[in-house]
């Protein structure tokens, strides 16, 4: 039995995976500002489930949530929270991004270090982010929330090749469109969309493997591999609107 903290755990990818280990029989705890959004009974039919309602941007709250939950052993944190925006306006939003970097990257690194504390004193542990095929390239719309993506995906890239010094492994997710409640706000097509279950399925299979970066669906890695070996003004030229589109915004 292992024993795993998820932020963002009440919904979405974030619960479905805590569900995936909970019907494996170990230990799971959760974390999300709403507590109420988990799925009813599930506290009463999984003892091994621990709650705790709290915002990732919190920093001393979740790092006493998760040493809390290590007292009885601590193997996995799985930093999943994040927000997006929603409706992909051209014309940038200052909260919102403020917002956004705030809770996909400040959320994360709130996530790791009371984790990393823990695993450099019994050298072992894992820690893994869940960025999005969105950090590879700065997409229409998307500034803050590609930015902040990017951010982890370059992160966790260094703790890749730093950590493992400590027999702390290191993993990046990065899916496609899951059908989750956060990708129901979009306003845009979202091209091979996969349903959350099958979504996490994919997800614990690689960190299960303690891959250091999975990336899918393959179609979407396949765009996104094209997309950011393209010159960048090529790129530029494809991905932009017409000025008329959204000059009035």
């Amino acid at each position: 039995m292992k024993s795993y903290f998820i932020t963002g755990g009440t919904t979405g990818i974030g619960w479905e995976l805590a569900r995936l280990y909970l019907e494996e029989g170990h230990r799971v705890a959760v974390c999300g500002r709403n507590l109420e959004k988990l799925p009813n009974g599930v506290k009463e039919k999984y003892s091994q489930l621990m709650t705790y309602q709290l915002s990732v941007t919190d920093e001393l709250a979740l790092d006493l949530a998760i040493k809390d939950f290590a007292k009885d052993g601590l193997d996995v944190v799985v930093a999943n929270a994040g927000i997006s925006h929603g409706s992909k306006d051209r014309w940038p939003d200052r909260e919102a991004s403020k917002a956004i970097i705030n809770t996909n990257i400040v959320g994360t690194i709130n996530a790791f270090f009371p984790a990393l504390e823990i695993f450099k004193e019994k050298r072992k542990g894992q820690i893994v982010a869940i960025a999005s095929v969105a950090g590879f390239v700065g997409l229409p719309g998307a500034s803050a929330y590609s930015a902040s993506k990017g951010a982890l995906i370059h992160l966790c890239e260094s703790y890749a090749l730093d950590l493992p010094n400590w027999g702390i492994d290191v993993t990046t997710i990065c899916p496609g469109f899951i059908d989750t409640p956060l990708t129901k706000k979009n306003d845009h097509s979202m091209p091979f969309l996969m349903s959350c279950e099958k979504g996490a399925q994919k997800i614990k299979k690689a960190i299960d493997k303690k891959k250091v970066l999975y990336v899918f669906p393959w179609q979407m890695a396949l765009v996104m591999h094209l997309l950011r070996r393209l010159p960048r003004f090529l790129y530029r030229r494809i991905m932009k609107l017409p000025m008329a589109d959204y000059s009035n915004k």
